[in-house]
């Protein structure tokens, strides 16, 4: 990689690991810093929601993850000593991840770091942003200064593009001038994380929601659990005693319970803050640096991870030749991401802080109503995991390419499952040629661009064709996905891209081993029915979302919409 392509990487927290392990796996290397002398010891954030570990599946790290963690039944709430409501986790569809792990954050620093050197990667610990000059909002507008260990002097340098992943006191965040809008609590957060006996729950979150303040309990993998309260702002940043924690828990939770010891505790602030623009030129913000939550959900960590993986693949198709103009997508995508996890992180927060009166006795009649009607499952737990994309208004997915029919009879089923920014489901198959997958989700688990051709029983001449049914139809998608292996070797992201064609039939002649493309059969019909008027063509995105789809015909137009296939954009139909 040239200088003129360096990518400077500042914080090697989980957001800046992400970053760079999909960098790594998308070809392009990185310089990672970090001002720490090495991987964080400190649990802090617990929580992996399903659309974070459907991003660290796509590094290769999830299964180490899961190895180490513990699944969560649920979560409950508590008022007078009474349980007033609760969700269950497990109940997500779609997902290889239907509910959230509690995993201690330095074991998810510790992994992503091992699969960055495995990857090839490096971290430079020890070594400082001491200063960092952002001129203008142009292009190679960025010039550092290090300080490494051993140099005796600062060292200058010139990264083509500049990732702040630094956290909420963002030195690269202010270095390009860029606002960090919102406000602070005026409560102290105080946690530990220790031994308990009197019969704490094993595995499902409690919140203890008490007119002196909350009580949260989470059970943490290994055995231990975390206690959290909160308390009126005193200014005193030093972690409570063993006994004042007891303290809280006996004001605070059921009768019986005990504080044995702790191995961590902490106190802090919470901001909840998100940065006015998550681009300068050359300069991108991710993780806590472009936003920070209130503990509540669990949601600051998974918004990183997922902003680290956008981030990444999207800057990788840049140096590799795609149209720069994809990286405006970044901001435009991933804002709004972090502005819904702060509300609902936000709101979750206000609900512990009410102490007395009526709207005490309203929150817990509602969280009773809402708990007995099934609301607070349909509605709490998707928003938390994270997994839908929403990126319907996003730059990177053009919405004017040609759509073709929904299935006759199906009331426009086409369209919701294959819109444009839509997240594309899950379905099982039975891999015949090139892959070993055994569904859609198994198949996109690798993080790579894929050109995938849906080619169903349907078709022209499926009725008379020379070899019998179905044969005109099976040699247009076969045609199909040999073309569109074409216009992927003259793509940009031509060595991170995959071609398969999804069939609703076993062929009969078999696969052909030698095909560009990877070949399967489509078991449960979710998406090859939509393709009975001729094969279709989607692009999806390294995220598992819809870039945009075309019929067979407008497989030109489908690359010149695409901004990742960059070269290939004269006509190969």
């Amino acid at each position: 990689m040239t200088q003129t392509d360096t990518v400077l990487i500042v914080g090697a927290g989980p957001t800046g690991l992400t970053t760079a392990c999909t960098l790594l796996q998308h070809g392009v290397d990185a310089r990672v810093i970090d001002r720490r002398n090495g991987p964080a010891s400190e649990p802090k954030a617990l929580i992996l929601w399903s659309g974070a570990l459907e991003v660290l599946r796509r590094i290769d790290v999830a299964d180490s993850l899961e190895k180490r963690s513990l699944p969560l039944s649920g979560a409950s709430y508590w008022s007078g000593g009474r349980r007033t409501g609760g969700v269950r986790f497990g109940a997500l569809a779609d997902t290889a991840f239907p509910r959230p792990l509690c995993v201690p954050q330095s074991v998810t620093e510790g992994v992503l770091y091992d699969r960055l050197l495995k990857l090839g990667g490096n971290v430079e610990w020890n070594t400082e942003l001491a200063a960092a000059r952002v001129t203008g909002s142009t292009p190679s507008n960025v010039s550092v200064t290090l300080t490494v260990p051993g140099t005796g002097s600062p060292a200058p340098f010139s990264p083509r593009w500049l990732v702040g992943a630094d956290g909420t006191h963002s030195t690269v965040r202010a270095a390009a001038g860029i606002a960090f809008e919102g406000s602070t609590y005026a409560r102290d957060f105080l946690l530990g994380d220790g031994v308990f006996s009197g019969g704490l729950p094993e595995d499902e979150a409690q919140y203890h929601l008490t007119p002196e303040g909350v009580l949260v309990v989470v059970p943490l993998p290994g055995g231990g659990h975390r206690v959290f309260f909160d308390r009126d702002a005193t200014g005193e940043v030093r972690p409570l005693s063993d006994e004042e924690l007891q303290e809280l828990l006996t004001a605070r939770g059921p009768k019986g319970w005990k504080l044995e010891s702790t191995w961590w505790r902490s106190t802090f602030r919470v901001h909840t803050k998100v940065a006015a623009k998550f681009r300068e030129g050359s300069v991108l913000l991710a993780g806590d640096a472009a936003h920070c939550h209130s503990p509540a959900g669990g949601q600051g960590l998974n918004t990183g991870v997922q902003d680290g993986f956008n981030l990444g693949w999207k800057l990788a198709a840049v140096i590799n030749g795609a149209d720069p103009a994809l990286l405006d997508s970044y901001e435009a995508e991933r804002r709004p991401a972090a502005l819904r996890a702060l509300r609902n992180s936000d709101r979750q927060t206000r609900l512990w802080m009410l102490r007395q009166g009526p709207k005490r006795v309203l929150r817990d009649t509602l969280l009773k109503v809402a708990t007995a009607t099934g609301a607070l499952d349909r509605r709490i737990v998707p928003e938390l995991a994270q997994l839908d994309p929403g990126l319907e208004s996003s730059p990177a997915v053009p919405g004017e390419l040609p759509k073709p029919a929904a299935r006759g009879g199906r009331g426009g089923r086409g369209p919701g499952l294959l819109s444009p920014g839509v997240r594309l489901p899950d379905t099982p198959w039975q891999p015949l040629h090139g892959t070993d997958a055994a569904s859609l989700h198994e198949f996109l688990a690798t993080g790579r661009h894929t050109l995938l051709v849906l080619q169903g029983a349907g078709g022209p001449g499926t009725a008379s064709g020379p070899g019998g049914p179905g044969t005109a139809g099976a040699d247009a998608g076969e045609r199909t996905a040999a073309e569109a292996a074409e216009l992927v070797a003259r793509s940009t992201v031509r060595s991170q891209t995959d071609v398969l064609l999804l069939t609703d039939h076993r062929p009969r002649g078999g696969s052909d081993p030698s095909a560009p493309y990877a070949r399967a059969v489509d078991i449960g019909r979710k998406l090859t029915e939509l393709a009975e008027a001729g094969p279709l063509v989607v692009y999806v995105r390294p995220d598992g979302a819809v870039g945009a789809w075309s019929s067979h015909r407008d497989l030109s137009r489908l690359a010149a919409g695409v901004s990742v296939l960059g070269a290939a954009v004269e006509s190969v139909a």
